[in-house]
């Protein structure tokens, strides 16, 4: 539908008195202007009629027309919204009759039934609209909203050629689906599927491999197409090996969209730019550059749990809450009008966590579904969380009492909260005095974290909402400063907390050399650790460990540090979990695909669930490609 019809049909549906002059795609949205902005925020129903005929999200924009001048509509704001609201940043886009307000309440912007922002808006004409600042200061998400703003005209002219290519013509009568897997399939690690109809080609998920195998990528080759052919990239969750591509394609000539959930975003731009970092300050070339990683962002259609987006001709996707990191999403992807419905997992977590709720299994349909398989093997069982965490709590009075250090290795999106929330509580019980380190980027995931309470738990969400932050407890001291690990050394016992998770690189690894040596020490392994890395070969015993240290020469270094795995703390489910997300389905799922899992995990897995819930079950390899229907 051309912009004329769409204005012609807004109009007839509104009437008059809304004063819409101008209707404009917005990828998968639309954007309707109006000279009388107050009429929509009087009339709520007229949005949701408006969406109901044309079956897309609305978007209420202000008309340029009627835009006081942004010093003026800056006074007004401030001077009508409490002092106590927090506004920490005001930006005025006028291209989108939008003045985007960052604030510590949110709530006291917007007023009781928004009163606030209709008394703002009656005075400046400009909408608001109002983001969370987070509690504690954050550049990444500071710089993503400035580039978003600064780069408003391209992504305009990007989001109208993403609604255009949704709403293309249907090429074929013909109806299938299939799906190649083209990482992680027996393997943990660069996750891509891609899922092609005679419409579409959608990418889930486009990973790298962060354990250091020679295979840093999806197998995307093998396809043959031009990048520019895939229709859409969705992305499960930030951790790098579900993210870590996406910034490559774009740099290889990708131009489509990415859709992911707000945090997922956020989180994925701070470790991709770590992840530049780290390779670089290692003497290795990255992938990609900073600037991939912002065209990236900006190539981002955020999508919150629950909300129902077309994304091409055919296939329309809804993210839930996978319970794993912040931010973190099943995917259900709807083919066609009912002819077939995929759910992808990602990675999921169907237990208990301090930080997030149990993974949603409330879809209306799955006829197939991908499933991790992390730790899909039959003794793959994690002792129960109160278990877990009072063992956390003796090592932790252990070796404090012996006068040493205790380093925790943390992946630092995820599980370096996770663990924090629970030191957290420790010490408010027993009033322990040790000092806690944080270091590496952890202080900026915490910060993102706060930006977004509501996909945290109620009793985090309110701890944040009420200006008391479980990230920022007095005992938490964040290290910004290769010196002050050497303080630490020196200084008495401490918990020290460091990515990365698995001891692949990062701060972990230059604590680890510093402590392992030293018998009054102790290393708690609370998450994955990927085959081949340093974490996996402490697990298996290994107590000579040749390294790199200062000055890059070679030596030898003999582990007498106390060594713990502590499995309870995982993101991921255990078996029981896993087996337990399957029944919890609304349906019995006619296929079951085993996915990220080592190969007897994923081939374990599949075979059981095949047989007790009797389906079709399967492990499918690298470079498979399945006809679901």
């Amino acid at each position: 539908m051309a912009e004329s019809e769409l204005l012609k049909k807004v109009v007839q549906i509104v009437g008059p008195e809304a004063q819409v002059v101008k209707v404009e795609p917005e990828g998968p949205e639309i954007g309707v202007y109006t000279r009388n902005p107050k009429y929509f925020l009087e009339n709520e129903d007229a949005v949701a009629s408006i969406a109901s005929v044309l079956k897309k999200r609305i978007n209420i924009r202000s008309d340029p027309s009627i835009l006081t001048p942004p010093e003026h509509a800056k006074d007004v704001i401030l001077a009508t919204v409490p002092e106590e609201a927090g506004i920490t940043d005001i930006d005025f886009v006028p291209e989108l009759g939008t003045a985007f307000v960052e604030a510590k309440k949110p709530g006291l912007v917007i007023g009781k039934n928004g009163e606030t922002l209709k008394r703002i808006v009656e005075q400046i004409g400009w909408l608001i609209h109002v983001y969370r600042a987070p509690a504690m200061e954050s550049q990444i998400l500071k710089g993503i909203r400035k580039v978003l703003i600064k780069h408003t005209k391209d992504r305009i002219k990007f989001n109208k050629e993403v609604f255009a290519r949704i709403n293309r013509p249907k090429k074929s009568d013909k109806e299938w689906v299939r799906i190649h897997f083209l990482g992680s399939s027996r393997f943990v690690g660069r996750s891509a599927y891609l899922v092609e109809t005679p419409e579409s080609k959608v990418l889930v998920d486009a990973g790298v491999d962060v354990s250091g195998a020679d295979e840093m990528f999806p197998e995307l080759g093998v396809l043959g197409i031009p990048l520019d052919e895939i229709d859409a990239v969705v992305v499960t969750h930030a951790h790098l090996d579900h993210s870590g591509m996406v910034p490559y394609l774009y740099k290889l000539g990708y131009k489509g969209p990415v859709y992911a959930t707000p945090p997922t975003r956020d989180l994925s731009a701070l470790l991709q730019f770590d992840f530049v970092d780290v390779l670089t300050k290692d003497n290795r070339d990255p992938p990609y550059s900073e600037r991939w990683v912002k065209e990236a962002s900006l190539r981002t259609i955020t999508r919150n749990y629950g909300e129902v987006t077309d994304i091409t001709p055919d296939m329309r996707i809804t993210f839930h809450n996978a319970g794993h990191i912040l931010g973190s999403a099943t995917v259900h992807i709807h083919v066609g009008q009912g002819f077939h419905n995929i759910v992808f997992t990602g990675d999921l977590k169907f237990g208990f966590s301090r930080l997030h709720n149990p993974a949603d299994t409330k879809y209306p349909r799955v006829e197939t579904l991908i499933m991790e398989s992390t730790y899909g093997a039959r003794d793959d069982v994690h002792p129960p969380r109160r278990e877990t965490e009072a063992a956390l709590e003796r090592i932790l009075t252990e070796t404090m009492e012996k006068g040493g250090k205790l380093l925790i290795p943390a992946f630092a999106v995820g599980r370096a909260q996770e663990i924090m929330l629970t030191l957290e509580a420790f010490y408010r019980k027993n009033d322990y005095e040790w000092p806690i380190y944080v270091d590496g980027m952890i202080k900026e995931a915490s910060a993102i974290y706060t930006a977004y309470p509501e996909y945290l738990r109620r009793d985090v969400q309110r701890r944040i909402l009420t200006d008391d932050s479980p990230f920022e407890m007095e005992h938490f001291i964040y290290v910004d400063s290769y010196a002050k690990r050497d303080e630490i050394m020196e200084g008495g016992p401490a918990v020290i907390i460091a990515p990365s998770g698995s001891l692949t690189g990062g701060p972990a690894v230059d604590y680890f050399q510093r402590i392992a040596e030293d018998s009054k020490n102790a290393i708690a392994l609370v998450g994955y650790q990927f085959e081949g890395s340093l974490g996996r070969k402490l697990q298996k015993g290994i107590r000579e460990i040749p390294m790199k240290v200062s000055g890059g020469k070679m030596r030898a270094i003999h582990v007498e540090a106390r060594v713990e795995t502590l499995h309870g703390f995982s993101g991921h489910s255990d078996r029981r979990q896993l087996e337990a997300f399957v029944r919890h389905l609304p349906q019995k799922p006619a296929r079951i695909l085993t996915v990220h899992g080592e190969e007897e995990k994923c081939v374990s897995l599949a075979r059981d669930l095949g047989r007790n819930i009797r389906t079709e079950s399967y492990a499918p390899r690298l470079l498979d490609v399945l006809r679901l229907r």
